[in-house]
């Protein structure tokens, strides 16, 4: 989608002279006058031509404005239906594949025990009869078979869900783009219906000659021009807004995580006030569970960059500050069970470094933990929290059991 598609279209308000071109007239007869008068209609009809040309072509640009608007959001409108469809594959993939590594890597563990190789051999040796021994190979054989069986499937939908999280964050940026173009095309729409405005009453205005309407005209033109120009100013403040924007994303995007741990370090700790409306805090040290010993798994490998994420989104951010994060775990809201699809241990303890994902039943919200006094008190740094959409520390400390629905964390290791 091209942006600015009407950006560079600059009309200017038409001006139309107030007068009609009158030709002297020195004679007084009556053929004379008349002359005059046709004169004067002439070039009233000439202006009036002209006008309604630009009139013409001010309309032309607004509809073609509101048609753009159209297609963009009924395209946010498909596209967020595929990531609804999408997210609700992935969440079903994400479960499968947590449960059969956790099957898998209990049956290594026990092979890792016994030994394959000796499980056979003691399978022949307290055989009663040479029928029951091979009746007993058959079955450790079925077995096998079976996680041969459940590799292949585990392998299978961890291709299919690395898939469909790429197609799901093309469509996420998709639709962000899209509402960004919306927003531009809503601006351009303001000033030139205000042109367009100010053309049809100039227009009126040179209708109403003869009228004494034209007073009452002119002067709605009069405020019809002031509020183009202030359409145009909010224009221009709005992209100079836009642009001071983005550089401060951009420049935010310098951080590192420990640079964000060291400012969370600055800010004091929870007052007893603050405390009271949280559960009994505990000492103002990292907390975490301990973690019950994992099989080894392998992972995907992702890049360090943030850019498969829209510059500014909470994701973006999250992964600015924890380049380890996968590449195309969608919305926020997602990230938690995708990780978990990818071998990362997620659980509900606090721990700095690690990255906190809500689910709020809509987009939901990422961001990475900088300082720990409890499950209940906690510092974050983030981008896209409420509206501002460089990485900072915008809450200090506060619960994130009561911020934007459930929390859950997911670790570096």
């Amino acid at each position: 989608m091209k942006k600015k598609l009407f950006a560079t279209i600059l009309l200017s308000t038409v001006a139309l002279s107030q007068g009609a071109v009158v030709a002297g007239v020195s004679a007084d007869s009556t053929d004379d006058k008349i002359a005059a008068q046709d004169n004067k209609i002439n070039s009233i009809n000439q202006q009036q031509q002209s006008a309604q040309a630009q009139v013409d072509q001010i309309q032309g640009q607004v509809s073609e404005i509101k048609k753009q608007q159209e297609n963009l959001q009924a395209e946010n409108d498909r596209l967020n239906e595929e990531s609804e469809r999408l997210s609700a594959e992935i969440d079903e993939l994400s479960k499968n594949i947590v449960a059969r590594q956790e099957s898998l890597a209990n049956q290594a563990r026990s092979a890792q025990t016994t030994g394959t190789a000796t499980s056979y051999i003691n399978a022949i040796v307290s055989s009663g009869s040479l029928t029951e021994a091979i009746s007993r190979i058959s079955a450790m054989n079925e077995i096998a078979d079976a996680n041969n069986k459940m590799l292949q499937e585990q392998k299978r939908d961890k291709e299919e869900i690395a898939q469909k999280q790429k197609e799901n964050n093309d469509a996420i940026n998709t639709v962000i783009a899209n509402k960004q173009q919306l927003e531009d095309d809503a601006q351009a729409l303001s000033t030139k219906e205000a042109e367009l405005k100010v053309a049809q009453l100039n227009l009126a205005a040179e209708k109403s000659t003869a009228e004494n309407e034209k007073n009452a005209l002119l002067q709605q033109k009069a405020e019809a021009e002031k509020a183009a120009a202030a359409a145009a100013a909010a224009e221009a403040a709005y992209r100079a807004k836009q642009k001071e924007q983005q550089a401060a994303v951009k420049a935010s995007a310098n951080t590192t995580l420990q640079a964000q741990v060291q400012a969370a370090a600055q800010t004091p700790a929870a007052t007893p006030a603050a405390a009271q409306t949280q559960a009994a805090p505990q000492p103002a040290v990292q907390t975490q569970a301990a973690a019950a010993p994992v099989a080894t798994t392998s992972r995907p490998t992702y890049s360090t960059s943030a850019s498969s994420y829209p510059v500014g989104e909470c994701t973006w951010g999250a992964k600015t500050l924890a380049p380890w994060a996968g590449d195309y775990w969608g919305n926020g809201g997602q990230w938690a069970a995708s990780a978990a699809a990818a071998g990362f241990r997620t659980g509900s303890q606090p721990q700095v470094g690690a990255i906190a994902c809500w689910n709020d039943g809509g987009y939901g919200h990422v961001a990475v933990v900088t300082a720990v006094q409890s499950t209940t008190s906690i510092q974050v740094s983030e981008s896209n929290y409420n509206g501002i959409r460089s990485i900072g520390n915008y809450r200090g400390w506060f619960n994130p059991t009561t911020a934007q629905g459930t929390v859950t964390y997911i670790y570096p290791n």
